[in-house]
């Protein structure tokens, strides 16, 4: 099975549109304020959807919610594509929201599973890192492919038409998954039994001291740096502008070919550090000591990019956020394996969907806040646009150091 499961994250990593979406949304004509709702926009939806789709799987079967998760990302790339209006995108992205709700957590406790079944639950930080690196190696070269659609057709609309294609085969692949990894679906379930098991992970999740701890981590690292990473591709632009010796191409494709080099090398050592996570955890003396070492790191990085971004010294900070990748993707693997110490087989795609719907409440949060920030920094000043966001994401950071939460290993 790993190579089903390294195959459907290699798929779902074929977003072509990925690299560029801040691109086709300035394309569009909208501002960062209007980006930044839209990002709101998704996350909220993905907050309203995330725990009661994670119960709906445990409880009517993980592959099949994994194919309806597909059938309405193949919808919003459609919807995409087709867009011009400013609601429009909002429908598009509300499509993209029912997706991500259904995938999250879901496809991490199908793996899970699969470990219990066959005696290898003390590999789950190896095997997750190792699944996610092939999610990473998938994005490397879906980002070569971007580069050669938006290089040929400068439009950033073909992006996500194209994106159809693998999502269909993702369908086919999970088609071919064993029904064990259904979880342990009951034949006879209704709402009451969804929101009774949503319910009790949820309180859970509130009572449980460790639990509670990783919550708030989620949301503090990972809800940040979703919003943040949206402003690589802004950068990467701003630097496209600087470089002279390409000065003879256009400006769509001036920025198409940066944004895919910077990409790849993104996406390449993502997946080297994902699949290194566990080494990590093992010389940190385990998850959490790794956890700690990370914080450390992720707060020197931003505090670097504020002079970096205020100054516009734009191709320093685009090393910096490439060093915030492969944080993130060390970080990744490392958080999952935490909370599937609270999870009982038959609550483990709830528990995750909790860690996910965390984070997508602190990037609602976040995201329009940073958009305005950059508004208002673009309009008047002082420095750079783009420098609050590393700003305030430091902020974040500093304050979950100085304020380490007390947790144990306790259900």
């Amino acid at each position: 099975m790993l190579w089903r499961f390294s195959l459907y994250g290699f798929l779902k990593n074929q977003r072509y549109f990925e690299p560029f979406i801040i691109l086709f949304f300035l394309q569009r004509g909208l501002s960062f304020t209007e980006i930044g709702l839209l990002v709101g926009f998704r996350e909220l939806c993905i907050n309203l959807m995330e725990v009661p789709s994670g119960a709906v799987a445990d409880l009517f079967g993980r592959r099949r919610c994994m194919m309806v998760s597909f059938a309405a990302y193949i919808a919003s790339f459609a919807l995409f594509g087709l867009g011009q209006s400013y609601p429009q995108l909002f429908v598009a992205m509300f499509f993209f929201a029912v997706g991500e709700a259904f995938r999250t957590g879901t496809h991490k406790a199908m793996i899970f599973t699969w470990l219990r079944l066959q005696d290898r639950l003390d590999e789950k930080t190896k095997v997750y890192g190792y699944t996610r690196s092939w999610s990473k190696i998938g994005s490397a070269v879906s980002t070569v492919i971007a580069v050669a659609i938006v290089w040929y057709t400068q439009d950033y609309a073909w992006v996500f038409f194209l994106a159809i294609v693998p999502y269909v085969l993702g369908l086919v692949n999970f088609a071919a998954y064993p029904k064990e990894l259904e979880g342990q679906p009951e034949s006879r379930v209704g709402p009451r039994d969804v929101f009774a098991l949503l319910w009790k992970c949820v309180c859970d999740s509130v009572k449980v001291r460790g639990l509670r701890r990783l919550v708030v981590e989620s949301m503090s690292f990972e809800g940040v740096y979703k919003a943040v990473e949206n402003y690589l591709q802004p950068v990467v632009n701003s630097m496209a502008l600087l470089v002279p010796a390409l000065a003879w191409i256009g400006e769509t494709r001036r920025s198409a070919l940066l944004i895919g080099l910077v990409y790849v090398a993104l996406y390449l050592g993502s997946a080297y550090a994902s699949r290194n996570a566990h080494r990590l955890a093992s010389r940190s003396g385990g998850e959490e000591q790794g956890s700690r070492v990370l914080w450390k790191v992720v707060f020197a990085t931003y505090a670097i990019l504020v002079p970096l971004l205020y100054f516009g010294l734009y191709q320093a900070a685009v090393v910096a956020f490439v060093l915030l990748s492969m944080v993130q993707n060390l970080w990744q693997p490392v958080l999952v394996s935490r909370f599937d110490v609270y999870a009982s087989e038959a609550e483990g795609a709830t528990v995750l969907s909790i860690e996910s719907q965390a984070r997508a409440i602190s990037t609602m949060v976040i995201a329009p806040v940073f958009g305005m920030a950059v508004d208002f920094v673009r309009a008047n000043g002082p420095g750079a646009e783009f420098w609050p966001v590393a700003l305030i994401a430091a902020a974040i950071a500093l304050v979950m150091l100085l304020t380490p939460l007390k947790g144990d290993g306790r259900r």
